[in-house]
């Protein structure tokens, strides 16, 4: 492995070289990420596209749906022109949809030991899309538990992605997460004139390789998955 590959290795990229500049470079390895956002903003598409990226990097991953079925997320991924088939069917992605009725209010004997399994299963990326119904029926201390328990995951080599609603947390409980996370990613969808466009927020990456932009703009084109927008354009 040269200089340059064993580099693009140490990153959970998005596949998109403009965005990946846009975060940073990448979201370094041995991170605990959150991304949240209001409806139909863009996270569960950002989090595909992160799937993507570092599979092509060489990476495995398993990703936990609560909104998919395996042939959904696979459909649904390759309508954004990222087919992770071959993936999925060399075991380099797993997909573990997930029965919130039997996990809610367990996140600590229900979902931390799905996800510290994945360490003994040879994952590198462990993905929770998303982390919402399992956090509302929680008390503070659990999801606070929950994610110092996905941290010290982290050190332990595994890289993990939890997405969840903005709505899921009150404002005091953000800021505690916001601080104990390695990466914080907010979006929010704003009307510029007759449209709709979705905002992405870089509030934190730790480590990151470059100088991260503070809001990047962008949108959804099927077929052709996220396209960044330069913001300037996007207020025009």
């Amino acid at each position: 492995m040269d200089e340059h590959e064993e580099k693009i290795s140490r990153i959970i990229s998005t596949g998109n070289d403009e965005l990946d500049k846009k975060i940073g470079g990448g979201i370094p390895l041995r991170s605990l990420s959150l991304i949240e956002g209001q409806p139909d903003s863009g996270k569960s598409v950002l989090t595909q596209q992160m799937v993507w990226g570092s599979l092509r990097n060489g990476l495995n991953a398993m990703v936990f749906t609560t909104e998919n079925t395996m042939r959904s997320l696979v459909t649904q991924m390759q309508s954004l022109n990222l087919d992770v088939l071959d993936y999925l069917l060399l075991s380099k992605l797993r997909i573990y949809p997930l029965d919130v009725k039997k996990t809610r209010r367990h996140l600590d004997t229900g979902l931390v030991p799905l996800i510290r399994n994945c360490a003994d299963k040879g994952v590198d990326l462990a993905v929770i899309d998303s982390i919402t119904y399992f956090v509302t029926h929680a008390s503070i201390e659990e999801v606070l538990t929950f994610f110092e328990d996905c941290k010290v995951m982290c050190g332990q080599g595994l890289s993990i992605l939890c997405i969840a609603h903005s709505y899921a947390f009150d404002e005091n409980v953000m800021v505690r997460l916001g601080s104990m996370c390695d990466s914080h990613l907010r979006l929010r969808i704003e009307t510029m004139g007759s449209k709709m466009i979705k905002i992405l927020e870089v509030a934190k990456v730790r480590g990151a390789e470059m100088h991260t932009g503070n809001i990047v703009s962008f949108d959804v084109e099927p077929g052709l998955g996220i396209k960044v927008i330069p913001y300037s354009k996007a207020r025009a």
